[in-house]
């Protein structure tokens, strides 16, 4: 049997040369709840831990888990805490956000709760952060969705100021006052921050922080392209060397056994995002989140890695013909016949 380094070093490098190297890593959700509904409450937690671990096994590099609240459908809301007994569980797989929502989090205690997981974990924190998009999420906390960027880039501003202040710090701003703090525990560096974007201006912002890019799992090809080619022309512009592993494409995966697996698989993910949407979408006003573009039954069909392994492994040729090299898996009903066939079949063929 393969060691974890050993499957590690296979998934994460596909190709002979630097320019075709490719990573691999995880995306999607926790519940509280199980597909059984006979076991014990918190089950559907302890399946996700055990999920990523043999995911880790496999040689995935990362996973990235969201946060979301007021459902109803028993998703994870308190995904650091979820990450903290999974970091305990693993030791090379890094453990990522995507993402925290910064405008109903206290900026502070937000950065001690992650300095002190990325402390525990060795270093393997990616923190995702993002402004947040569902309508239902906003309403719930009572925070109006029009002040979402002001109370994202003022946290994001206290946040890292309480990672690199060698001193105490006061702060007063719009919404957010501290008087006389130093934030503990330090860091042993400030974590990998990750930021949500789409739009050639929040990309900008994206290198303005100096962050790196998550783009979304249903784009077509052709905008990730775009968005990376985007990115890569800021980073540069500002004097900085561009990581093609500092951008990281989600896309949903499937390995289907046949045509009517597969096209039963892409009717389960319609379903999950129609539900998505239904949240995200505010009963009185016009536009709004990105996701809302995808609000037709074939949305994001073509993006999603379903099919076999032949029609995967072209899917994620033309990726990396856009310039993708970081791919953030999310397997559909988490499923571990998918998650092992594609470390076993997809990423061999790929090589």
């Amino acid at each position: 049997m393969c060691s974890v380094a050993a499957r590690a070093r296979e998934l994460g490098v596909i190709g002979g040369s630097g320019a075709k190297r490719m990573r691999f890593g995880l995306f999607g959700g926790a519940q509280a709840d199980s597909a059984d509904p006979a076991a014990p409450p918190g089950r559907g937690f302890h399946d996700y831990i055990e999920f990523n671990v043999e995911a880790e096994a496999l040689g995935y590099h990362s996973t990235f888990c969201v946060e979301h609240h007021f459902t109803g459908w028993s998703q994870v809301s308190a995904t650091l805490n979820v990450l903290t007994w999974l970091a305990a569980r693993t030791r090379t797989l890094r453990v990522g956000t995507a993402v925290m929502v910064l405008p109903w989090h206290n900026p502070v205690l937000l950065a001690e709760q992650a300095a002190t997981l990325d402390l525990l974990s060795g270093g393997r924190l990616d923190l995702g952060i993002g402004k947040g998009y569902r309508y239902n999420e906003f309403n719930g906390f009572c925070v109006p969705m029009e002040e979402a960027e002001a109370r994202f880039d003022e946290a994001l501003d206290v946040m890292t100021k309480a990672w690199t202040s060698k001193e105490r710090f006061s702060h007063r701003g719009r919404y957010w006052q501290f008087n006389d703090i130093v934030v503990e525990p330090r860091p042993a560096q400030s974590p990998a921050v990750w930021m949500a974007a789409g739009s050639a201006s929040s990309i900008g912002r994206v290198v303005a922080r100096g962050a790196n890019l998550l783009l979304d799992q249903f784009a077509a090809v052709d905008v990730i392209g775009e968005r990376i080619s985007m990115f890569k022309t800021e980073v540069e512009s500002r004097g900085r060397a561009f990581d093609p592993m500092s951008v990281a494409v989600a896309r949903d995966v499937y390995v289907a056994r046949d045509e009517d697996d597969r096209k039963a698989a892409l009717a389960r993910a319609a379903n999950v995002r129609r539900r998505t949407i239904e949240v995200s979408r505010a009963p009185d006003r016009q536009g709004g989140s990105h996701i809302l573009a995808y609000d037709h039954n074939d949305a994001g069909n073509e993006a999603a890695l379903y099919g076999t392994v032949d029609e995967i492994v072209t899917k994620l040729e033309s990726l990396r013909a856009a310039g993708v090299r970081y791919v953030l898996a999310s397997f559909g009903g988490s499923s571990r016949a998918s998650l092992q066939r594609f470390a076993r079949e997809v990423v061999p063929a790929l090589t």
